[in-house]
């Protein structure tokens, strides 16, 4: 801080002393004129000295960003002529103008990045990504004041020598412009003849050119990928759409209806993971445990402490129930309706244009689009343990059907992974009987949370009867005297657990192999490697959903799913990037864990200057009537500010929640805006007002109620 303050102080007294010795009246256009003689008189005398001081003082002017480098540059142009004062004025400038930059970003780049850190990191990947192209747009067109883009740009992260080297080439042709108006010096009468309004129009459509290279140079890279394959001049579809998921169906749903002709391709069940494996069966066995937990403490309700009576069985049949009452909704049917023509089949890339379907009920069928989406999913990822193949293990997606006909929840469940599927499985199954061990090589679960949340849901979890053991590594599985064992390392101690079954929940990995992308060159690591827009290698070939990934979320899937179908019938026209800035997600333990935008962690890892407001449920009267006041609401606002950066809630219905805070953030509503809205009484859902009141209770203005107080003593007499 000393540092930057003395750096600014000398440039601060070389500023003042500029102006002290009217250095300023010698940068006009009558100075420089009425210089002239004494210039060519010193020059002859002392040429190098005249050229070195000369250069010194104008990389001084543009560093300490001064008026009059365009005076100094005509000057350069008199002096010296055209070509050594092009040379001259060309460095200079640039060296001067990088000084600048330099102190702008040694002084003001790390107060705006704590102060602004979600734009500014906005802002550097774009800088990172096209940074040296909009420079050098930029330096083309005088309008825009050099030594203001030398000040901003030191607030982003392009690299010295990118800004360097860009800068040199983008001003040398204003540069030139000026030293050349310089070798007539005496026939100028002011700046504005040199800088006319066709000059000007011709420096815009100078910088323009960049704009028209860059879209002239995408149409080469465009026909260069597409040089070994024939595009239809027909096409029998707008769009195909491989993946009947979250991310297929809702492309599918928008094509038909901005009413494109689409055909969506399918070979397994409609509705995907979340469907048939994932979220809906997960969440209508949780309901199931979460009664039983309740009927077993009844005394929380005035009740007596009861052991739930209940076949495994049934509990399974209900599961499945859930799944064919809401399979309506993502049906064959239901979309035909909407007007997507559905394919039972599996559908692989041929070209760029074409799908190749190996239809279900046999035989193949070959369509071709001016668009392709693939979505198809992700799988649950089996770790490589030795032994595991042969002593058999279940996932999310296949214990539904395997412990459908068990008459009994399995006695010995082992559950593999401390993340969200992993929690709310080994949850569940303990509340419906089964013992339940939890294994996660991570030091905490639920790793993504802040760690407070890790430990209360360690403890939840506990309460329900897992067996939580964290910082243990699995090594191998290993059958023996007709019993099954895993084997796990723990303080370089290895530990053998039995098992009847063996979920792993480790997390999921994209479905890539056989829908042609490896032939297509399609490139991929671990997820498909798209663009902003959703565009992998080809720009008519798009990706959405847990293959792209960067959030394996049924309502991301979906999300991607419009900016899918948007930019590919219409991104010849107009392209939308895909925001990512408020994605909630939600972990259905009990009580709930739900989140958005940034915890507490993550505040720390980007050096925001934060403050953080809690709101506790046992302050909350609905959370007292239903006897779970366990949880609480942590938000993280900048210093003084309302604006919320993030928020974590633990509770019962923390997702139902967390989609109020989800709003605010969207629309950029602080905390005073959900102040004064009015909730119910009694709901969950004051816990939100509550926890904004608790911000603006820290943040009362102490001085204005001193002197309220004051006044209000004065009125009674």
């Amino acid at each position: 801080m000393i540092k930057k303050l003395l750096l600014l102080l000398l440039a601060g007294m070389a500023v003042i002393l500029f102006f002290y010795f009217e250095l300023n009246q010698i940068l006009t256009l009558e100075g420089i004129k009425g210089s002239m003689d004494q210039f060519h008189q010193w020059r002859e005398q002392s040429p190098l000295l005249v050229i070195g001081g000369f250069f010194l003082f104008y990389v001084l002017v543009t560093a300490l960003s001064l008026p009059g480098a365009a005076i100094l540059t005509l000057a350069a142009g008199a002096l010296f002529g055209l070509a050594e004062g092009l040379l001259i004025v060309s460095f200079a400038s640039t060296i001067g103008a990088t000084l600048a930059f330099l102190v702008s970003r040694y002084l003001l780049r790390d107060s705006i990045k704590k102060r602004f850190p979600e734009r500014l990191a906005a802002i550097d990947q774009g800088v990172e990504k096209e940074g040296g192209f909009y420079l050098f747009t930029l330096r083309l067109v005088p309008v825009f004041p050099f030594f203001l883009i030398n000040l901003l740009m030191g607030v982003t992260a392009i690299k010295s020598w990118t800004f360097y080297w860009v800068s040199q080439v983008g001003m040398l042709a204003g540069t030139f412009v000026f030293v050349n108006a310089g070798t007539q010096l005496a026939q100028i009468e002011s700046l504005s003849g040199i800088l006319s309004l066709d000059l000007i129009l011709s420096f815009a459509l100078l910088g323009v050119f960049p704009l028209i290279a860059k879209a002239i140079l995408n149409l080469f890279k465009k026909r260069r990928v597409y040089k070994n394959y024939s595009k239809p001049k027909k096409f029998d579809r707008n769009m195909l759409v491989i993946g009947a998921g979250a991310g297929g169906l809702v492309t599918s749903y928008i094509t038909a209806a901005v009413k494109a002709k689409v055909t969506l391709i399918e070979a397994g069940e409609m509705g995907g993971d979340c469907l048939n494996y994932g979220c809906v069966p997960s969440k209508a066995i949780i309901k199931s445990a979460k009664l039983a937990e309740q009927i077993r403490h009844g005394e929380h309700y005035g009740l007596d402490n009861t052991t739930p009576q209940f076949s495994f069985k049934k509990v399974m049949a209900r599961v499945h129930q859930v799944i064919a009452d809401i399979a309506p909704h993502d049906s064959v049917e239901r979309y035909t309706n909407l007007g997507v023509e559905v394919i039972k089949g599996y559908g692989k890339l041929i070209d760029p244009w074409t799908v190749e379907i190996k239809l279900n009920d046999g035989g193949t069928q070959t369509l071709t689009a001016r668009t392709i989406v693939i979505a198809t999913g992700a799988r649950p990822f089996v770790p490589p343990l030795p032994g595991i193949e042969e002593t058999g293990y279940v996932t999310s997606d296949t214990l539904w059907s395997k412990f459908a006909a068990l008459e009994h929840a399995p006695k010995k469940l082992v559950v593999l992974g401390g993340g969200p599927i992993g929690s709310e499985l080994a949850q569940s199954f303990a509340r419906l009987g089964s013992s339940v061990t939890q294994i996660e090589m991570a030091e905490r679960i639920m790793i993504k949370e802040d760690l407070e949340v890790s430990s209360f849901a360690h403890q939840a979890l506990t309460d329900s009867g897992v067996n939580v053991l964290t910082s243990h590594q699995a090594l191998r599985c290993l059958a023996r005297d007709g019993k099954k064992y895993i084997v796990v390392k723990h303080n370089d101690a290895e530990i053998e657990i039995e098992y009847d079954e063996l979920l792993c929940a480790v997390g999921r990995s994209a479905r890539l192999k056989g829908y042609g992308l490896e032939e297509l060159g399609i490139e991929t690591d671990r997820t498909i490697v798209t663009n902003e827009y959703l565009e992998t290698l080809y720009p008519n070939i798009y990706a959405a959903g847990d293959i792209v990934g960067p959030y394996q979320f049924t309502h991301v899937a979906a999300h991607q799913g419009w900016y899918a179908a948007v930019n590919g019938l219409f991104g010849h026209l107009k392209k939308f990037k895909v925001d990512y800035r408020v994605i909630p997600w939600t972990t259905f333990i009990d009580p709930e864990v739900a989140r958005v935008g940034i915890n507490e962690q993550e505040a720390k890892d980007k050096g925001i200057d934060f403050e953080i407001t809690r709101f506790e449920f046992k302050e909350l009267d609905r959370a007292i009537t239903d006897s779970a006041t366990q949880g609480f609401i942590k938000v993280i606002t900048p210093k003084g500010k309302d604006k919320i950066l993030g928020v974590t809630v633990v509770s019962e219905h923390a997702g139902d929640l967390i989609a109020e805070f989800v709003l605010a953030m969207k629309h950029g509503l602080g905390l005073n805006k959900i102040l004064s809205t009015i909730h119910s009484y009694p709901t969950w859902a004051e816990g939100n007002k509550y926890a904004a009141g608790e911000w603006k209770r820290a943040h009362a203005p102490e001085t204005v109620l001193n002197w309220l107080e004051k006044y209000h003593t004065w009125r009674r007499g």
